[in-house]
């Protein structure tokens, strides 16, 4: 499979750009903030968003998505990226959909997805416990009694947890913390009894919560009991993917109104895009997003083609790392080039910064990942 996009894929670009552009430009998420939104994003916007298919991009036709792989999905979100589009998009469809999509079992796949891909379902993955990512650091505790699992724990930094409908609960049936076996994926409803979400504010205006469950009953196990780590680890470096394909897409919004900033920005009678030195940094930063690109273009067409799980884990990691580098450059550029308005809530750059700073924790920060690459490699 060629590493470019054909021509399905570039209309679909083209729509989803014109799309968020006009219905979901940074001017919502602006109000959704000062208006301190109960849901933290806009739900006709997602309704629209359904309407277009977004939510079924990347699953089967029989489960009522559109089977048209995870390069269109990416093109979506890069398109969400550059306006900073809150949606459950990414905690629904790049996360939980995925692990219904890879462990769930036939009757889990044809009750789920289809609600999915309907924007009738919202999910979130319950997994961390600590400030830092942490796949198998999973201390919180399930039990089987009487046919049915019971759910104890805290988790924190639970993409859209307030207004997930299901949780997907990573929880331990035998070993310890740290321990990769041992850890089982629960499908818990978020109105259960014994869960208890609180939301949490984020520096970006976008969704987060921490989820305390005290024997919270589930309602099934995704994948088998105590080898959760196999879907986990499938289903978050496609997650990784997917992020990263979204930075991308605010890293080149980024770029494109520092460029345009230094077009217009005057000193001394000329526009500051003339001097020399800030040309060398605009010239670094254009060198290091093509670079990102390529990444995130050779990642999307590397799950298209189902290669093995080892090389992808690889290009997620590789991935996540470069273009969280790269946001977070462009975006602390973006400021430094806009002066002193640059750090005024006035300017839309300031957004970018803020993103940039949560994306780069999501799921692994660069140190995370490059330390992930080298033991992939063997190192």
């Amino acid at each position: 499979m060629p590493m470019i996009l054909n021509e399905e894929q570039n209309m679909l670009k083209d729509s989803a750009k014109d799309f968020c552009a006009n219905s979901a430009p940074i001017e919502q998420l602006r109000k959704l903030r000062d208006e301190n939104n109960a849901d933290g994003f806009d739900r006709d916007t997602w309704k629209a968003m359904v309407e277009l298919g977004w939510a079924g991009i990347p699953f089967p036709e029989e489960h009522g998505g559109l089977a048209f792989g995870y390069k269109g999905l990416g093109v979506v979100t890069e398109e969400t990226g550059r306006t900073l589009a809150a949606s459950p998009l990414f905690a629904s469809v790049w996360v939980g959909g995925t692990a219904i999509n890879i462990g769930g079992s036939d009757e889990q796949k044809a009750a789920l997805l289809p609600q999915i891909a309907a924007g009738e379902l919202l999910l979130a993955l319950a997994l961390e416990e600590s400030h830092r990512h942490n796949p198998y650091g999973v201390a919180a505790t399930a039990a089987e009694s009487g046919g049915s699992w019971q759910v104890s724990g805290e988790k924190t930094f639970v993409l859209d947890g307030h207004v997930a409908d299901k949780l997907i609960v990573a929880a331990r049936t035998s070993g310890s913390a740290g321990d990769r076996d041992g850890i089982t994926l629960l499908l818990v409803d978020a109105g259960a009894d014994g869960v208890e979400i609180t939301r949490t504010l984020m520096a970006d205006s976008r969704n987060a919560s921490n989820v305390k469950l005290t024997n919270a009953a589930a309602e099934g196990v995704i994948g088998e009991v105590g080898k959760g780590a196999d879907v986990l680890d499938a289903t978050l470096d496609i997650a990784r993917i997917g992020l990263a394909a979204e930075m991308l897409g605010s890293t080149q919004e980024c770029f494109e109104r520092t460029v345009q900033y230094l077009k217009e920005r005057e000193q001394f009678g000329v526009p500051i895009g003339s001097f020399q030195a800030l040309k060398h940094r605009a010239a670094d930063m254009f060198c290091e997003i093509e670079l990102s690109k390529s990444c995130v273009l050779e990642a999307l067409t590397a799950l298209d083609e189902g290669r093995d799980a080892s090389e992808i884990a690889k290009l997620a990691s590789l991935t996540k790392a470069k273009v969280g580098e790269t946001f977070h450059t462009v975006s602390r550029e973006g400021i430094q080039m806009h002066g002193g308005i640059g750090m005024t809530d006035e300017f839309d750059i300031g957004f970018f910064i803020k993103r940039a700073a949560v994306t780069e924790q999501t799921f692994g920060d660069v140190n995370f990942h490059r330390n992930r690459y080298g033991e992939l490699e063997g190192y």
